[in-house]
């Protein structure tokens, strides 16, 4: 069985945000870089998998040189081989043209079995691994919390739903499945692990190395900013009648809670 782990490179949550001059993006000396986390758990679900059918697990990212990092910690956990793709000279990476570029230089893989996290940590669009299926014509499902291998051609995938229930779906291969975050524990890479990455292929692809046309999709991004904080203390005085009436005004026109 062959699988494919989608993984991105992400800002730390303990990272300093700071924009560039030109408001369209973030100064990447100030951040932290790390794997995405919920792709870790799309990561150890295939690394599970591989284990149970003697499969092949290849990683695949797409980003800046320091995005190689994450397929080095990926070989180093168990992956077989990476796939690299640089963004270098490609401008406004809306999902649609991310699951383009990517679904473009995975196509003649022929996966088994395409696993990503359910959304990034960044820009948490949680779109990629379903316009993934969709460019690739393969069966799909989200918000997976567990996986079992019928046989060579289907499989079945346990699906969050609301309220506490779960359901479980057969569906046939290749599939294309987001992993929600706790389906497992993700390990940590061995020394053996990590002294073999150097031992692993890594498939690297630029810009021409791609057959799509990726020249526009609609998207731009106009601004970037901050939130804005704003903190003001309203002090409702007068008779309890008073008081009440001008609470109610404030919660139904002014907050409209009510």
């Amino acid at each position: 069985m062959k699988i494919c782990v989608l993984i991105k490179q992400v800002a730390s949550e303990d990272s300093k945000i700071v924009l560039n001059s030109d408001k369209l993006s973030l100064n990447s000396d100030a951040l932290n870089l790390i794997s995405n986390e919920p792709d870790t758990y799309a990561l150890e679900e295939a690394l599970q998998l591989k284990e149970k059918t003697n499969g092949e697990v290849k990683v695949c990212t797409f980003g800046g040189e320091s995005s190689r990092q994450v397929i080095k910690d990926a070989l180093a956990k168990g992956a077989d081989s990476g796939i690299f793709i640089s963004d270098d000279g490609i401008d406004n990476k809306s999902p649609q043209k991310v699951a383009k570029i990517i679904a473009d230089r995975i196509k003649d893989e022929n996966f088994d079995v395409i696993l990503s996290g359910l959304q990034s940590n960044d820009s948490g669009f949680a779109q990629i691994g379903l316009l993934i299926a969709e460019h690739l014509d393969t069966s799909h499902a989200s918000l997976v919390m567990g996986t079992e291998i019928i046989n060579d051609s289907s499989i079945k995938v346990k699906l969050e739903l609301e309220n506490g229930w779960f359901q479980w779906s057969e569906l046939d291969l290749p599939t294309s499945l987001t992993i929600q975050s706790g389906i497992n524990t993700p390990r940590y890479a061995t020394l053996k692990g990590i002294m073999s990455v150097k031992n692993k292929t890594v498939d690297s692809y630029t810009k021409e190395d791609l057959s799509c046309d990726i020249s526009t999709d609609g998207y731009k991004i106009v601004e970037m900013f901050e939130p804005v904080k704003s903190k003001e203390t309203v002090r409702v005085e007068g008779t309890p009648d008073e008081i009440v009436n001008e609470l109610v005004d404030i919660l139904k026109n002014k907050l409209k809670v009510i």
